[in-house]
């Protein structure tokens, strides 16, 4: 992506924008038909009634906007690069290790590799301004469509508690479990895609950015930055004056390629749950309380960020249900029906989605997210970030 979207002309962002209105709706009619056969009358429950409706109407705003014209392909075509001499080629990408042993449903449609397809280079030649319009529109329709999709996790999340009530149940099985790793996967990978046209068609100049990714994303800075909002809303969300200290352990200058809104999201549920710990252990009317301790370090392969805590850790019989989606210690919020923030936006605590959002966030980029707890001490998680930048997008 990197690669593709370094200087490119509204020729390139033509032909990225033909990608995305080819392959998007393929992604969003694959998750229409697992919310429409999913089991125990879960496809039934108004939420994920909702949330398939959001993705029928993105799907059919995608396959009824305007292909392009005929004039424009032209154009285009002469202006793009074939000469295998003047080409830029990708480098070759590796299976994305973190997902493999994830289920994937069958399909037997066989798709040729993306760089084959779509990655041609096109000149900054004279091309129509109708180019430009088409693009302008196109972006347009893609920043409808992710509005629209803001509120889909906690509109989700309502639709499996409204399941669990049904069914009587604290608990969700393995089948749904794997549909909501798989669901959330692919959300990622869509709103990776939108919001990577969007931001290279807004040709903003910054050097360290290319869309969405930055190439010099300075560690340091965004995990204090995430520190600092963790802190404030912990603060807010217990009325205190004296939050739990977080001492961060980075070199100033590591930097490496990356989404830093992913970083910050990471790392922010991480500290999230550390803070209400360690609060809920000491009380809230605690003078003090033992610091949580953000450790980095940067491996050949790795960047690797350690949250501890002493907030008690978690029994070694709860340790595999901390991964499972409504898994929560905290009461779950009842949300207003037409709340349409982000996961970005959702409440402190009590949706359970913070440790599997965040692993599966990691894992999109080859990365990873682990715990280690001591049950009457604490919990260190682990989460690993991939600087190599070779992985292929994991599809489910």
């Amino acid at each position: 992506m990197v690669e593709f979207g370094q200087n490119p002309s509204q020729g390139t962002l033509l032909r990225a924008a033909q990608f995305l209105h080819d392959e998007l709706p393929i992604r969003l009619a694959h998750r229409v038909v697992e919310l429409d056969s999913l089991p125990d009358n879960l496809n039934q429950m108004p939420s994920v009634l909702r949330v398939k409706r959001m993705y029928i109407d993105s799907f059919n705003e995608l396959v009824n906007f305007p292909r392009v014209s005929d004039r424009i392909k032209d154009a285009v075509k002469g202006a793009t690069v074939h000469a295998n001499a003047e080409r830029r080629h990708l480098p070759e990408s590796n299976t994305n290790p973190a997902v493999s042993d994830m289920p994937r449903v069958a399909s037997s449609h066989w798709i040729p590799p993306i760089q084959h397809r779509y990655h041609y280079e096109v000149k900054p030649a004279e091309l129509p301004v109708e180019v430009t319009e088409y693009n302008r529109s196109f972006v347009k329709s893609l920043e409808r469509i992710k509005r629209r999709h803001d509120p889909v996790v906690t509109t989700l999340a309502h639709g499996v508690v409204e399941y669990k009530q049904l069914q009587k149940t604290n608990r969700i099985d393995a089948s749904v479990q794997h549909f909501l790793d798989r669901f959330y996967l692919s959300r990622i990978g869509i709103r990776m895609l939108i919001g990577q046209q969007i931001e290279l068609n807004q040709q903003r100049r910054d050097p360290n950015f290319v869309g969405v990714i930055c190439t010099n994303t300075n560690v340091a800075q965004v995990v204090q930055e995430a520190i600092d909002n963790a802190r404030y809303i912990c603060g807010d969300y217990y009325v205190l004056m004296n939050t739990p200290a977080i001492e961060l352990h980075c070199p100033k200058d590591l930097a490496f390629m990356y989404v830093p809104s992913h970083l910050h999201h990471m790392v922010f549920e991480l500290l999230k749950n550390s803070l209400r710990a360690v609060i809920e252990l000491y009380g809230d009317e605690a003078e003090k309380y033992p610091p949580i301790k953000v450790v980095v370090a940067e491996g050949n392969e790795d960047i690797t960020i350690k949250v501890s805590d002493e907030g008690g850790g978690i029994p070694r019989s709860a340790m595999e249900q901390v991964w499972t989606y409504m898994y929560t210690t905290a009461q779950t919020p009842m949300l207003d029906p037409e709340f349409n923030q982000s996961d970005f936006k959702a409440p402190l605590a009590g949706f359970g989605y913070g440790l599997p959002l965040s692993r599966l966030y990691a894992r999109y980029f080859g990365g990873d997210l682990k715990l280690i707890s001591m049950e009457g001490y604490g919990t260190d998680a682990y989460l690993h970030l991939s600087r190599l930048s070779d992985n292929e997008e994991p599809l489910a």
